[in-house]
This record gives structure tokens, sequence and C-alpha cells, in this order.
């Protein structure tokens, strides 16, 4: 079973982009691997590769374009791409050639799939971000949907919808980041640190500000742990539903 979770954030003055390393779990085996990847010209641009599905899918993915960078190839070279929507084109059809290479290899075992955020800033626009699915198509954030998520997605968005919105800062989105994956690790075993967190500032086309976070990470233990206490709080000081009759 390859499962993740990856989420990205679109903000006003920049981008959060998260995701956690494990990539298999059972009863008896659990596997770790990096799940962000990043490509960068210093002042020209950032690229963020978050990916989810079956691992040695979204490894070749993005790997070829790696080693496509660079190459001048106008299909598959994203530091020669003019904007991210053209990354993500590209994501999008690397990702539709691999797994047409090898779904009828793979599939006698498994789900073959795999599905990709794409975010980041190439000079002369603003930070964007991007959703592409198994099929190679993909979607865009926006103002009016600033969060996009693949992988194990459904029990980190609730705190998302209620408390994300237009004035979110980078620092408060991030925070919001560690508390969509606290949600999701505690209800899914196929999700689990390190986590790897980005927070990246419109036009700085720097990725200084990225982090590791592990189990044993001071900061996480105290973010949840503050987290389950003031939660437990607000239920403390709620009234009870009123009583039959």
């Amino acid at each position: 079973m390859f499962v993740t979770y990856c989420l990205g954030m679109l903000l006003p003055t920049g981008l959060v982009l998260a995701a956690d390393s494990r990539s298999n779990a059972g009863v008896d085996q659990i596997a770790l691997a990096r799940k962000m990847a990043l490509m960068t010209v210093p002042g020209n641009r950032v690229i963020a590769m978050l990916s989810a599905g079956n691992l040695a899918t979204t490894q070749s993915v993005v790997t070829q374009l790696r080693q496509a960078a660079g190459s001048g190839d106008p299909t598959q070279d994203v530091f020669a791409a003019r904007t991210l929507f053209d990354v993500a084109a590209m994501v999008g059809a690397k990702l539709r050639e691999v797994v047409e290479k090898d779904t009828r290899y793979v599939q006698p075992y498994g789900d073959p799939t795999g599905s990709f955020l794409v975010g980041g800033q190439v000079a002369g626009e603003g930070a964007r971000l991007f959703q592409i699915y198994s099929a190679g198509n993909f979607v865009e954030a926006s103002s009016r949907s600033r969060f996009l998520q693949i992988g194990e997605t459904k029990y980190g968005k609730p705190i998302l919808d209620r408390v994300l919105n237009h004035e979110t800062s980078l620092d408060e989105a991030a925070k919001l980041a560690m508390l969509s994956f606290d949600a999701t690790i505690r209800s899914n075993l196929s999700v689990g640190p390190p986590i790897d967190l980005l927070r990246y500032e419109e036009n700085s086309f720097s990725i200084a500000n990225l982090i590791t976070i592990d189990d044993g990470n001071a900061y996480w233990a105290d973010l949840k742990k503050g987290y389950a206490a003031g939660l437990s709080s607000i239920v403390d000081s709620l009234p009870p539903p009123p009583k039959a009759g």
C-alpha cells in the first residue's frame, strides 16, 4: 500500500508546502521516502513537486524531469518553462507517459498510478500551486480554493476549512499544516513523520525556510500536546445538548 499525505496552501504572501515520508505501511513493514522534490534556479525559479501514490512511478517522474533540467527540451525542461503552468503540464505529461509505459507490468501487483502537487514561482509571475491527477490533467489553487491535498486527505481537511483564510500568514499557515498532519497521523497509520515543511515567501526565490520535523522534534511534541489540551478545554467549556422533555 503506497499512501502519504501532502498539502499545499496558496497565500497572498507565498506558499506553505508539506509532505510526510511514509511510503508503505503494513503490519510488519514501514518504509520511509522523501516526497518533496525541489528544483531551483537562484533569482529565477523555485519548483516543488510533492508526490503521492506508487513510489516507483512518482520517483521515475521526478528523476526523468531532473535529468532533463537544463537540456532545453521544450517538453520536459522545467528550467526553460515560461510559467509554473507549463511546469505543471510537463509533470502531467511525464506522469501520463510513465503510467502508460508501466501499467501492464505493475497492475497485477498493485496500483501503478500517482499524483502530484506542484508549487513555486517562476520569475515574471506570482507564486502558484497546482494539483496533478493520475491521468496527467490538473487544477490550480486560487483565492477561492487556497489549499490542495493529495494522498490521505480527509482527516486533515476540517481544520483547514475552518481556519485558513485570505489573511492567514505563512507562519500561521505552517502551524495549521502541522495540525492538519497531526489529525491525519492520529487517524491513519499510513501517514507518518518525518514531515518536510517549506514556507516559501513570494519573490524570495529561496528555500531557506525548509525544515524537517521528525517524531522526536520538541516543537512537534509541544504543538500536539498544546492542541490536545486546548481542544479538551474547549469541549469542557461547552454546554451539553438539551435533554428530552
